[in-house]
């Protein structure tokens, strides 16, 4: 292993646990990688959604799709369909899509608005998976050229058995045993792990997976944690799955807006994933709980399970030789499925570190640890954005949402799309303008003064232009296989 760190342990098992071993066995071949983990405590494993980078992650790795979709039960994803957001009624899509020109006067949100036609539609019709979304149909975007991007569903508690046995194939080791103490060394660093039954494990760096309990970076190390619940006070989540209902599988995952909260539907090919995530301090537990077994849409397939957690990050996610990855270096909320997204960004950029063959000096980790930080903060103002824009008053969630003091960072970017249109964009964001534009088109949320280049094409011409795009992807779509069919299809690939 071309590495500084001969002795790397990964701490904790699932899917954070895996894709480290898997991606270190991968990207620095020959060393030791050793992951101990313990059957009696199990995973969290309720996300079932993704983001479009996992798609990067798995071509890393050489996964087959076909392979991956069979082994998780998954499906494909196009984005999210978001309903009851801005107001009780009302829907909106976010996809991974392409709405044109984002500025100038071919901005096809800016003429589409400044247009005002009844006849074309909503903007989402502009967006060709929005469309395919609405439809139900599916088809993978051809490598040049493409329109569009796509993530998938999956079946948590498979994805990290899936990983699990590539990464042993490449050379990782698996040991089981639950950590009862951790030994420190004299510069403040993990020196040992001391396992139930007296077993000792050793290692150079050590990857804290350990979920909620941050047994590493957390519990042994005392790094602090930032606390984001004033801006985002969603601390519980239920989940329960319940039975596939109907033929037709949707390619989107629903998030629909609660009294405290929001749940989510997730289609998997062997079952529906539902969940409620929401604010215990507007809402008690057991309410919250009904109101989950309202949204289900087949029967329970087992009792309602209860997830506790806080939204924030560790101050430094390395630290030492430790570095955490996953909910023990921190969480937000899943209503736009970044959890894999920040795992996988940590652990990339963690490689990068570890590539040269010597250790990194502490500028680089200080490098590292502002990078996380400010991107923990970047998905944290995109989902506030979510929260902030509602015109709903009938509940105090949301009434406590449209009047609380926001992250300057958000302020200023709502400031200038109100101002002048702009799509202001930082650096480390985990979203691009394109998604901030459907969620600020998807509430209603519009500049209060028009780009006067807008003006430079006229308005018949501008309306060709939008019906031409609206029919010519409403065309192509018309042609696509059903997402059913398509992963049907898919998923027999060399088992005929």
């Amino acid at each position: 292993m071309n590495t500084a760190y001969k002795r790397i342990v990964v701490v904790g098992g699932g899917t954070a646990g895996w894709m480290t071993a898997a991606a270190l066995a991968t990207a620095l071949p020959g060393g030791s990688v050793e992951l101990v983990e313990s059957e009696e405590i199990g995973i969290v494993g309720v996300g079932e959604a993704s983001f479009p980078s996992i798609r990067a992650f798995h071509k890393l790795l050489g996964v087959d799709e076909a392979e991956f979709l069979r082994a998780t039960n998954g499906t494909y994803k196009l984005g999210i369909e978001f309903r009851d957001w801005r107001a009780q009624g009302e829907r909106y899509f976010h996809t991974f899509g392409d709405f044109g020109d984002l500025t100038g006067p071919h901005a096809l949100w800016g003429q589409h608005r400044r247009v005002n036609d009844a006849g074309l539609g909503a903007l989402h019709e502009q967006c060709l998976p929005s469309v395919m979304a609405g439809q139900g149909r599916f088809q993978a975007p051809s490598e040049h050229g493409k329109l569009f991007d796509y993530a998938y569903h999956f079946d948590a508690t498979l994805y990290a058995p899936f990983l699990r046995k590539l990464a042993l194939r490449r050379g990782a080791r698996r040991t089981e045993g639950r950590i009862v103490d951790v030994t420190r060394r004299a510069d403040g660093g993990v020196d040992q792990l001391k396992l139930a039954d007296g077993r000792v494990v050793e290692g150079d760096l050590y990857i804290d997976c350990s979920g909620f309990a941050s047994l590493l970076l957390g519990r042994a190390l005392g790094e602090p944690f930032v606390d984001f619940s004033h801006w985002l006070p969603a601390d519980r989540a239920w989940a329960c799955p319940a039975e596939r209902v109907g033929t037709e599988l949707a390619p989107y995952t629903r998030a629909t807006a609660l009294e405290a909260g929001w749940a989510w539907r997730i289609p998997l090919r062997n079952r529906t994933g539902h969940g409620h995530v929401f604010a215990s301090r507007y809402i008690d537990e057991d309410c919250a709980r009904e109101q989950l077994l309202r949204q289900l849409d087949g029967p329970a397939l087992g009792e309602p399970r209860l997830l506790r957690f806080a939204t924030g990050h560790r101050r430094r996610v390395w630290v030492r030789n430790v570095v955490s990855l996953g909910l023990s270096s921190g969480f937000l909320e899943p209503l736009e499925s970044t959890s894999i997204f920040l795992v996988q960004s940590g652990l990339g950029r963690m490689i990068d570190l570890l590539l040269p063959g010597v250790a990194p000096g502490e500028s680089q980790v200080a490098a590292y640890n502002a990078g996380m930080v400010r991107q923990f903060a970047r998905v944290r103002d995109f989902i506030i954005l979510h929260y902030c824009l509602t015109a709903r008053r009938d509940g105090k969630l949301w009434r406590a949402m449209m009047t609380m003091e926001l992250p300057e960072t958000l302020a200023f970017k709502i400031h200038a799309w109100r101002q002048s249109g702009t799509l202001y964009q930082y650096d480390e964001e985990g979203f691009d303008a394109t998604s901030w534009l459907a969620i600020h088109a998807g509430m209603g949320h519009w500049p209060e003064r028009a780009d006067p280049s807008l003006r430079d094409l006229a308005p018949d011409a501008a309306l060709r232009a939008l019906q031409r795009r609206r029919d010519s992807l409403a065309a192509v779509v018309a042609a696509m296989p059903t997402h059913d069919a398509y992963l049907r299809d898919m998923t027999q690939q060399g088992t005929r």
